[in-house]
């Protein structure tokens, strides 16, 4: 522990476990409705399965944002094999969508080495909105490699959300951490997960909170004015196995966003708050977070490919300064403050809707054209599901990008 700011404040990189910071759940017997699953996708339209399969049982709405290797023809012709779902599938614009505001965080580092290019956090901004715009009240994000063996634990986790900003499920399976933390688990330590994106129950009727472009951006969403928002965990999910280590450019493109929720949620530990996190903290923490990464690689002698991982981490750690950690945070809190007045004039759509259902409406709104998959019922009364080659008329097809990781 060191002084800082008249107060204590560990000076280690790395905490193994943030859970006492989460609010208990209490038995969590109570079960509220899902108005919608949200699947941020970027793998083919297979990786979809577990979330169409959820939808039907819980009897609510799927939207997929896709882009990367997700295709929303394709995740619709998928998705006929669940007939008693509503379905929406958009491909996400590279240029993103006009109607929302410009965010600072993805320029707050130039065109660093450290800046994040990856779509995830914006396709979960875009969710919030559409999920504002069409009335859903309780919504849950779902990533498209995440098992949830018992679809009630959603609706557990959205009882919560009355006084809960966030209700993540238990991440069971393959652990879902950075790279650096499965390192530091493999070589011995003790590890554990938190709540996180992958399963996440969100009351997006009041939420005014963003996900930045940044590694661990869930992370950031839960955070409030200066620490962690109410959030609770229940249920429990699975993490498809992956094989951290495959390419250690992963370590390295997680590196900045690693270091700075590692650090902020090491301040919440010990009492701390976000505006405690200045020049002088960083400067300690970088030279802690160091310290922890050859302690991993002093462990991993001989696991070649970890020490991969870990030497592009190290790398990426050589060129984060504490100057970059201030200004990611200063830009961070302004993006939120105009993320804060942009929600709180999005209303729910309650008029001119043409016989069109509300999120149908939320994306002409926001100069989206969606193509919806018919519920089992008005499919049977109006038409079977159109092939994929119909329902492709009018469709400007999104360019492909190499998948990254979230």
């Amino acid at each position: 522990m060191a002084a800082h700011g008249g107060r204590r404040v560990s000076t280690s990189a790395h905490h193994s476990s943030h859970r006492r910071l989460i609010t208990d759940s209490g038995p969590a017997r109570e079960r509220e409705t899902v108005d919608a699953i949200i699947v941020p996708s970027a793998r083919k339209a297979a990786a979809l399965a577990e979330a169409g399969r959820l939808a039907e049982a819980l009897g609510c709405t799927l939207l997929v944002l896709c882009s990367k290797h997700a295709d929303a023809l394709e995740a619709i012709a998928y998705l006929t094999r669940y007939p008693g779902i509503d379905l929406i599938a958009v491909d996400y614009p590279e240029a993103g969508v006009p109607k929302l505001p410009a965010m600072k965080t993805p320029s707050a580092l130039g065109e660093s080495r450290l800046k994040r290019r990856t779509d995830t956090s914006a396709k979960r901004n875009v969710g919030l909105v559409l999920a504002r715009l069409a009335g859903w009240k309780r919504v849950v994000f779902l990533d498209d490699d995440i098992v949830v063996p018992e679809p009630t634990d959603l609706e557990r986790a959205a009882a919560l959300l009355d006084t809960r900003d966030g209700v993540g499920l238990h991440i069971g399976g393959f652990h879902d951490n950075s790279v650096v933390c499965h390192a530091n688990r493999q070589t011995g330590a003790e590890q554990d997960t938190f709540i996180g994106g992958g399963a996440l129950a969100v009351p997006t009727d009041r939420i005014d909170s963003l996900f930045p472009e940044i590694y661990n951006e869930d992370w950031f969403f839960l955070l409030g004015e200066t620490m962690l928002r109410p959030v609770a965990q229940v249920g429990t999910a699975l993490q498809k196995v992956y094989d951290p280590f495959a390419d250690p450019a992963r370590a390295r493109r997680e590196e900045f966003g690693d270091v700075l929720a590692e650090g902020l949620f090491a301040l919440f530990d010990d009492g701390g708050k976000i505006g405690d996190a200045d020049h002088r903290y960083w400067t300690m923490f970088l030279e802690a977070r160091r310290a922890l990464i050859e302690e991993i690689r002093a462990r991993a002698s001989r696991r070649d490919d970890i020490l991969q991982s870990l030497a592009a981490s190290s790398g990426r750690l050589r060129y984060i300064t504490p100057e970059n950690c201030v200004s990611y945070i200063e830009a961070w809190q302004r993006d939120r403050e105009r993320w804060r007045g942009f929600m709180n004039g999005v209303r729910p759509i309650r008029s001119s809707l043409n016989g069109r259902k509300p999120i149908e409406a939320a994306l002409d709104r926001l100069g989206w054209r969606g193509f919806t998959c018919e519920t089992r019922e008005s499919a049977t009364a109006k038409r079977p599901p159109q092939p994929a080659a119909e329902v492709r008329a009018g469709r400007s097809p999104a360019p492909r990008r190499a998948p990254a990781s979230r």
